[in-house]
């Protein structure tokens, strides 16, 4: 690993010293960084088969508009119980992301290695889940479950609310433990909280990421002219051919820690976070779901100005990129009303979206990007796709 390049300004860096996800077509960040080198697509298409076999009714594959697709997390229902101090039973009223939640931070900790000392500093947990639809489609279909005397551990064990606070009281972590809830961008969100707590010396160690596993998971979905979901089960953003985007399941955590301590405890320093920003665009577009290119011009000219970054020293954005043809143009718009504010250059900076590879993976898309620009950085290399 190459020595990290410390500059004016960086007492206020966080250095990513950990990383750890399962994505679509990926159960770990190497398996994840070989198929965005080699421009793999972690989605997967079904046969009529498969579909009758996993519980599709025949009526619904001949629907117009069915596309048999699904962006989907491979060994979703296997969690290592006993590790964690569970019984079989606890865990089977567990809601899936909760538990590769779990497991999934003890990897990123592991992997953060030297210097890391949870015992004695306070280690922070910053993460979002998305609806438990485990409870939705699984456990509500058994009623005997939320009448009997197992009704808390139901709902303690799916609620939203609990994902971080279940991290850190089996790590024994005592920093703070904040639950995120802002839609698909909960994960970044979450480390944008994890940087703001680092260096309001709140913590010293702090986990950031998200997950969204839907059970069961999507196999197939109906497409609506008009909607966000892609005709043909492929995300192009960017691309005169895009039409959409495609949801699916995974889960991503990075560990977070000041540059100066990562570098003074030979922490592995994957990357380094300069600066982060947050806004909303309140009601300055086209409706509650649309995307403001104003509110996103804001808070990325804010960003670079914070981490004293020019625009034409900028290499890569890895970007929303949903691949709709309201987001994308928008996203655009915006980005380039920044950069054009400082530079007329044109052809420097190189722009990607990681849904092409694994779809949208809601309260994880962001962290899954995240991990993905991180890998760039580490590697040297911006990994291409097309499809």
């Amino acid at each position: 690993m190459e020595a990290v390049d410390v500059q004016p300004g960086d007492e206020f860096a966080i250095a990513i010293v950990g990383v750890a996800g399962r994505f679509p077509g990926a159960p770990d960040v190497e398996t994840f960084w070989r198929n965005l080198r080699a421009g793999v697509e972690g989605i997967r298409f079904f046969t009529d088969a498969e579909l009758l076999a996993r519980g599709v009714p025949a009526e619904r594959l001949a629907e117009p508009g069915f596309v048999k697709a699904g962006a989907v997390l491979e060994d979703v229902g296997a969690f290592d119980a006993a590790f964690f101090g569970y019984s079989p039973r606890e865990a089977a009223l567990m809601d899936p992301q909760h538990r590769h939640f779990l497991e999934c931070a003890w990897e990123a900790l592991e992997r953060a290695g030297h210097g890391l000392d949870t015992d004695s500093r306070s280690v922070g947990v910053f993460a979002g889940t998305s609806l438990s639809t485990y409870l939705l489609f699984n456990l509500r279909t058994h009623p005997e479950l939320l009448e009997s005397g197992d009704s808390f551990q139901v709902m303690i064990g799916n609620d939203k609310d609990f994902i971080a606070t279940r991290l850190a009281y089996h790590l024994d972590l005592k920093g703070p433990s904040v639950n995120v809830q802002t839609g698909c961008s909960t994960s970044l969100v979450a480390t944008h909280l994890a940087c703001q707590s680092l260096l309001g010396f709140q913590c010293d160690v702090a986990i950031a990421g998200g997950v969204s596993i839907d059970v069961p998971q999507r196999t197939g979905y109906v497409h609506q002219p008009g909607g966000i979901a892609s005709p043909d089960g492929h995300c192009r953003p960017f691309d005169a051919a895009g039409q959409g985007t495609l949801f699916g399941s995974g889960v991503g955590v990075v560990v977070l820690k000041r540059l100066a301590d990562a570098l003074a405890d030979g922490n592995p320093i994957h990357a380094v976070i300069r600066a982060t920003a947050v806004n909303n665009d309140g009601a300055s577009k086209l409706g509650f779901t649309a995307p403001s290119a104003e509110g996103q011009a804001e808070v990325i000219a804010r960003a670079q100005a914070l981490a004293d970054v020019s625009p034409d020293s900028v290499e890569y954005v890895e970007t929303h990129g949903t691949g709709t043809l309201l987001g994308d143009p928008v996203e655009v718009s915006a980005l380039t009303s920044v950069f054009r504010a400082a530079t007329q250059a044109t052809g420097f900076c190189a722009l990607g979206s990681v849904k092409s590879n694994i779809g949208h993976l809601d309260a994880a898309a962001g962290v899954a990007g995240l991990i993905k620009a991180t890998l760039a950085v580490e590697h040297g290399l911006i990994p291409y796709f097309y499809k």
